[in-house]
């Protein structure tokens, strides 16, 4: 399990969770990544289990590297104890993730069989995730996310790409939905 070696302090604030990530966001090692797009709290247990999902797919061949590291001490209090009488005990330790972060890169194998491993990989994180692919066209100094005003967030250097299969057949522009209204009759 990730954890520090060493802290100065056992406890912490908890902080805030809102906002977008300001480093870590692009592609330094590997061909794909997992970026996150929500944020939240990622448990050493959800980094080691979704490392395992990956590395058990991709088998021997490939690289993966782990841009998060869980340096963050929560705390819990015991079981049908009263408020008060101050901040529970040390229970494990989180990473901090905010929208926009590399949360796993990879390299040394094929795009569809590192789709399909941070595919694995995503069923064991607590958030909504994308798939990065680098862009070799473009030069190593242009690997930065930028905003345009049309399309949102893209990449120049990396394109995003969905984890889930493609749907080949879209409706038509003119069609209308049937709407359920959740088995409730009215």
């Amino acid at each position: 399990m990730l954890m520090p070696k060493k802290v100065k302090y056992r406890k912490q604030h908890r902080g805030r969770r809102t906002g977008k990530a300001s480093g870590g966001t692009n592609l330094d090692f590997g061909d794909y990544g997992l970026q996150a797009l929500e944020p939240c709290w990622m448990t050493a247990n959800q980094i080691e289990a979704a490392r395992i999902a990956m590395t058990r797919h991709i088998r021997r061949g490939g690289k993966i590297w782990i841009r998060i590291f869980p340096d963050k001490p929560y705390t819990k209090k015991p079981a049908e104890t009263r408020m008060g009488s101050g901040k529970g005990a040390p229970e494990g330790w989180v990473a901090v993730v905010k929208p926009g972060r590399m949360l796993f890169e990879m390299s040394g194998v094929s795009e569809d069989l590192a789709r399909e491993a941070m595919r694995l990989a995503s069923h064991k994180l607590p958030i909504d995730v994308r798939f990065v692919v680098r862009d070799k066209a473009a030069p190593a100094e242009e690997q930065e996310l930028e905003e345009t005003p049309a399309a949102g967030r893209e990449t120049q250097a990396s394109r995003p790409v969905s984890l889930e299969p493609e749907m080949h057949e879209a409706p038509e522009p003119g069609a209308k939905r049937e709407e359920s209204d959740g088995g409730r009759e009215a």
